[in-house]
């Protein structure tokens, strides 16, 4: 068990605990994993709105002059599919192909992009990012300096619309905002496949916009959302988490991330390996898993095909949308097996009748 008294906290922890949550370690944070039981806020942002405290999630600043041509060698995505106002999914990769890590990239001029890493890896992506950046380039580790707030659902619009703050950017796209005298950078992203926005107020300001939002989020019929209710709404669209879809050893092409490379880019990190493996092909690929019948998948089970193991699931949960146990697994190309086919899963010693689905399990409605 983790000692929380070694765990970073976030900006609104005494919030979150007025408001009834429990709490667990994420990414070395302590942050809210559910107030009312995570079926019930994941059905909320699914049908209305939730709202989530994802300010565990890192920060970066790259600047200087050419700091987009930079970041644009150094992540898989090309930089050059987008501009100021506009964001982007990539990944930091290793020599080898690996993933540092998956962030989105906010592109605010030529000479400013802003990141937003995973929480446990932004030290990573920072120290990579310094070790090749030019002298006059300044690469600066936020993390403490920005919380974010995740709105998803239906009646996400109609939240942010109550606060004042703009809606109508495109999927991707972002745009500062004042609001309580400070300024708040809007986007809209998610992590749920629902419509949606993610807000970074400065650290010290997000107590007034959370406070805020949750009078909104309660008038729109949501409610506050845990991490675990985020877990089941990404697993639920097959979204890639790091450290179990994506890490050192899984390359972006395994996790079926390849769309976010930029594969007639001269350079970024990993390009031969990652050129290499696509020629030859990945030797695993994500897939999905749905039960048939009753069982609950985890992460790190045998998946097998007429009993010889054929890969390992990596995330797994029950999906309170489709009422079964679903998981993301890796499962070996060579073993050739297809969707709509039949496998097993040991369950501790029983075997889990599955069937193989092609991702996601349900349509995202991000557009």
């Amino acid at each position: 068990m983790t000692d929380a008294s070694n765990l970073q906290p976030g900006p609104l922890e005494d919030r979150h605990r007025a408001l009834g949550a429990s709490f667990a370690e994420f990414g070395g944070w302590l942050m809210p994993v559910s107030y009312a039981g995570t079926v019930s806020e994941h059905a909320a942002t699914r049908n209305a709105v939730g709202l989530f405290d994802v300010s565990h999630l890192g920060k970066a600043l790259v600047r200087g002059p050419g700091a987009a041509e930079f970041v644009n060698a150094a992540f898989t995505n090309d930089l050059r599919r987008i501009g100021p106002g506009k964001a982007q999914y990539t990944l930091c990769c290793n020599d080898s192909g690996g993933v540092i890590d998956d962030l989105i990239a906010y592109y605010v001029d030529d000479d400013e992009i802003f990141l937003v890493p995973n929480a446990a890896n932004t030290a990573a992506v920072v120290a990579a990012l310094q070790a090749a950046a030019p002298s006059d380039l300044t690469i600066t580790n936020l993390h403490r300096s920005y919380a974010v707030l995740a709105v998803q659902g239906p009646r996400a619009t109609e939240v942010l619309a109550a606060l004042g703050l703009p809606t109508d950017m495109d999927y991707m796209g972002y745009s500062d905002a004042a609001y309580a005298g400070t300024r708040v950078r809007v986007c809209r992203t998610g992590y749920t496949g629902e419509h949606g926005y993610e807000l970074l107020p400065p650290w010290e300001a997000a107590g007034a916009v959370f406070d805020a939002l949750v009078e909104a989020v309660s008038d729109a019929g949501g409610q506050p959302a845990g991490l675990g209710a985020r877990d089941t709404l990404r697993t639920e669209m097959g979204y890639p988490l790091h450290g179990h879809e994506l890490s050192a050893e899984i390359s972006p092409l395994q996790a079926r991330c390849g769309w976010a490379i930029g594969w007639k880019k001269e350079a970024f990190f990993g390009r031969n390996a990652l050129l290499e493996e696509k020629q030859a092909g990945p030797r695993r690929l994500l897939r999905g898993l749905r039960t048939v019948g009753r069982g609950v998948l985890r992460p790190g089970l045998t998946v097998l095909d007429d009993g010889a193991m054929v890969g390992v699931t990596t995330s797994g949960t029950f999906s309170p949308t489709l009422q079964v146990g679903i998981a993301l697994a890796l499962i070996d190309t060579q073993a050739e097996v297809q969707d709509g086919q039949h496998v097993t899963v040991d369950v501790r010693g029983r075997a889990v009748d599955c069937e193989v689905v092609r991702l996601p399990f349900i349509e995202p409605k991000t557009r």
